[in-house]
């Protein structure tokens, strides 16, 4: 009964700003579980408990050269995190300042024209076998990764990516960002993806796709240049097997874009590209597959 009328008189002097305070600390050390959940922080993270262990047991058994040799070592324990940890720490911080600011939101014209042309391309190429990565720019500026490639800054349209991704064109090899709905730059290199949970079969196309978005917050559509499939990729995560409309529902829902009758394609430039069905299983030829970091 003691216990629990000294609890009570804790709770009641409890402020406003002290329950504040606690849902502050919870929500950082929350995001911070789920910013590493699945990637390589959270075993390099039991390394450091297991090196804190260590010291401990040195510390109950007197082994005093063991507690100097840790002692003299914790002065560079804070540059050695820094540097263990610089990705999921630029990561962090990305997706937090993209988090303070307004979700990508453009005009409903350019937007519906914009993913449509995507959309029609990424079949076409993947009807005719050709590779193909094309990187979508959301919050987060991907200026760094545009200067690797050759800058264009050109309206985006079905007819340029479909040439650009062109096996016999010398800008073929790379990645497509396309910036404020335009294509900025193609042949880009991109980071590639660390996670050793992806299946063999991804190639190096694939994995740096997983890794911009795992870098930043983009999206991205690939092309498969051995199995014709089309992929869509979203914070490290890859959906395999994708038809057009399902594709075209992938970008609507990453860009927040509302479903319009005027977005579906029509029979004339379908027919122009020559797909038969572009819905049909045979388009793709996967069944869809997610891989989760």
């Amino acid at each position: 009964m003691t216990r629990s009328l000294e609890f009570w008189r804790l709770i009641t002097q409890l402020k406003l700003i002290d329950f504040i305070d606690f849902i502050v600390v919870w929500a950082i050390i929350y995001g911070l579980l789920k910013l590493v959940r699945g990637t390589r922080a959270v075993q390099m993270a039991v390394g450091l408990l297991g090196v804190g262990l260590l010291y401990q047991l040195s510390v109950i058994f007197g082994l005093e050269t063991l507690q100097f040799v840790m002692r003299n070592s914790l002065l560079y324990f804070g540059f050695a995190l820094l540097v263990i940890f610089a990705p999921e720490i630029r990561s962090a911080l990305m997706r937090f300042g993209s988090n303070l600011r307004r979700p990508l939101r453009l005009g409903r014209k350019g937007t519906v024209e914009a993913y449509e042309e995507i959309v029609l391309a990424a079949t076409t190429l993947a009807s005719r076998g050709t590779g193909a990565l094309i990187v979508i720019e959301r919050n987060v500026g991907l200026q760094n990764y545009v200067d690797t490639g050759v800058l264009l800054d050109a309206a985006l349209s079905y007819d340029l990516l479909v040439t650009v991704f062109d096996q016999h064109t010398p800008l073929h090899d790379g990645a497509a960002i396309v910036h404020n709905y335009r294509l900025a730059a193609v042949s880009c290199f991109l980071p590639l993806t660390l996670n050793p949970r992806l299946s063999k079969e991804l190639g190096t196309r694939h994995r740096a796709a997983i890794g911009i978005t795992e870098d930043t917050d983009a999206v991205a559509v690939v092309v498969s240049e051995e199995t014709g499939a089309i992929s869509f990729v979203a914070d490290g995560k890859i959906t395999r097997g994708l038809t057009s409309s399902s594709l075209r529902e992938h970008i609507r829902e990453a860009l927040e874009i509302r479903p319009r009758a005027s977005s579906i394609l029509s029979p004339r430039r379908t027919r122009a590209s020559g797909i038969k069905d572009a819905d049909s299983p045979t388009a793709t030829g996967q069944v869809s597959e997610t891989f989760i970091k």
